[in-house]
C-alpha cells in the first residue's frame, strides 16, 4: 500500500482537525455539558428541597390549623360557660324583680284593704248612727237600744 500525498494530506488535515476540536471545541462543549450537568443537578436537589419545605409547611399547617381549632372549641366553650352564666344571672334578676314586684303588690293590696276596711267602718258606723237614730225615733226602751248598740259596737 502505498501512501500518496493525498492520503497523508487528508490525515493530517484531519489530524489537525481532531486536534483543533479538542483545543478549541470540545472544553467550550464540555464546560456547557457540565454546566447543564450542574444545574440539573442542583434544579434536583433545589425540588428535593421544596418538596421536603413543602412537606414540613404542610405539617406546620396542619399545626397551626389544630391549635386554631383547639383554640376556636375552647371560645365556645367559654361563650356557652358565659351564656349560661348570663342566664343564670338573669333568671336570679328576674326571679329578685318578680319578687320585689309581688311585694310591692302585696303591700299595694295590703294598704288597699286597710283603706277599704277603714272606708267601711266608717260607712257601717254611719248606717248604725242611722240605725240608731230610727231605732231612737221608734222606740223608747233604752235597755233593749242599748243592747243593740253594745251589740254593734262589739261587732265593729
Amino acid at each position: 500500500m502505498s501512501l500518496n500525498a493525498t492520503i497523508l494530506g487528508q490525515t493530517i488535515a484531519f489530524i489537525l482537525f481532531v486536534f483543533f476540536c479538542i483545543k478549541c471545541i470540545w472544553p467550550p462543549l464540555i464546560a456547557a455539558i457540565e454546566k447543564r450537568q450542574k444545574d440539573i443537578i442542583d434544579g434536583l436537589a433545589a425540588s428535593e428541597c421544596a418538596k421536603n419545605s413543602l412537606e414540613i409547611s404542610k405539617i406546620e399547617a396542619e399545626k397551626h390549623l389544630k391549635q386554631a381549632r383547639e383554640t376556636a372549641q375552647k371560645i365556645i366553650e367559654r361563650t356557652n360557660k358565659r351564656k349560661a352564666q348570663i342566664i343564670d344571672e338573669a333568671k336570679t334578676i328576674a326571679h329578685e324583680e318578680r319578687n320585689k314586684i309581688l311585694s310591692q303588690t302585696q303591700a299595694d293590696i295590703d294598704a288597699e284593704y286597710r283603706r277599704v276596711r277603714v272606708e267601711l267602718r266608717k260607712q257601717l258606723a254611719m248606717l248604725v248612727i242611722t240605725g240608731v237614730e230610727k231605732i231612737i225615733e221608734r222606740s223608747i226602751d233604752e235597755v233593749s237600744d242599748a243592747k243593740i248598740i253594745d251589740k254593734i259596737i262589739s261587732d265593729l
